[in-house]
């Protein structure tokens, strides 16, 4: 075929996908192996995320436009999480996926509830990640129907997301962080469960507008508590969790990169407040320059350099809704 054939052939077909571009969207979504071309996003479009629970009794998030999104991890029951999308107006069918950090039990609890019967879904996770959920849990096999292998460093296309896993340092049998890419702008990174910074995720969180880091524990409360000392350096190893004092060192290093929201993340209910973790953070974030917003909305914090909160352990976080920034 020549050049001026094959350029007449592209075009009729770029028109002709145009043209059914609405039919191609429903017909992907219903497809027997329920994978999603990337579609374009309107400088308009908002970025949605809400947080079901964030701890050790149960993990999962839900980011995307509130007409299509992911969930992030699977151990929050998905009756709380159904009622709570409702109540925000997010439509759960419209949710594509779980992204699944690691197989931890609370991170993974109730990811088969969540996928059953629901065909428009996949689980995306590593291979070693599924294997270590079918091994350490009581969970069915026919999980595997819904399983979409992920691989590290290896971009994925859900809807009009690009998510790339990337590595952590946690004691699962294959553990990662994600950075989601929504449009031209917006950009946000999940680290949680890991002992420390990974030169990945060091990497990723630098290109973030919003960060979901983990703030584990009071190295003081740990040290004297009641945990068992081999619980005690489980958690603070390299391959634990990360102490506030190490998190918020790391927040004034990064933050002035271009990171408007931060969110805390899985903080321990023996070993931590939400006030001891948020004061660590804000005293490191004020001392290299940066002013410091609850994250509310409130009109005396809303101009603050950085936006920075806790996710409840417990409870559902707000709805925060994230815009793309006007051109001046």
């Amino acid at each position: 075929m020549t050049r001026p054939d094959m350029a007449g052939d592209l075009i009729a077909r770029h028109r002709a996908q145009a043209a059914t571009l609405a039919a191609d969207r429903e017909a992907d979504a219903a497809a027997a192996d329920f994978r999603l071309a990337p579609t374009a996003v309107s400088p308009t479009d908002r970025l949605m995320f809400i947080s079901f629970g964030s701890g050790s009794s149960g993990n999962c998030a839900y980011l995307g436009n509130g007409k299509e999104g992911i969930l992030i991890d699977a151990g929050v029951d998905p009756d709380t999480v159904k009622a709570r999308m409702r109540d925000n107006g997010i439509d759960f069918k419209g949710v594509r996926g779980i992204l699944v950090t690691h197989d931890h039990s609370d991170h993974v609890r109730f990811a088969y509830k969540l996928l059953r019967k629901q065909n428009h879904m996949l689980m995306y996770a590593t291979p070693r990640t599924l294997s270590g959920m079918l091994r350490r849990h009581s969970i069915s096999s026919r999980i595997k129907d819904y399983h979409k292998p992920i691989y590290k460093e290896h971009p994925f296309d859900i809807g009009a997301m690009r998510i790339t896993p990337f590595e952590t340092s946690h004691d699962g049998t294959d553990n990662v962080g994600f950075h989601i890419a929504y449009g031209s702008y917006h950009k946000f990174v999940v680290m949680t469960d890991t002992g420390h910074i990974t030169e990945r995720g060091d990497f990723y969180i630098r290109q973030a507008h919003y960060l979901m880091i983990e703030s584990n524990y009071d190295a003081r409360m740990l040290a004297d508590g009641a945990y068992p000392e081999y619980l005690k350096a489980r958690i603070a190893s390299d391959h634990g969790h990360m102490d506030n004092a190490h998190t918020a060192s790391y927040l004034a290093s990064a933050a002035s990169e271009g990171i408007s929201h931060v969110f805390l993340c899985h903080l321990s209910h023996d070993n931590n407040t939400p006030e001891l973790a948020l004061s660590a953070s804000r005293k490191a974030l004020e001392t290299v320059g940066l002013s410091v917003g609850d994250a509310s909305g409130s009109l005396d914090t809303r101009d603050a350099d950085v936006q920075l909160t806790a996710l409840p352990r417990f409870d559902t976080s707000p709805l925060y809704v994230f815009r793309e920034p006007k051109q001046v």
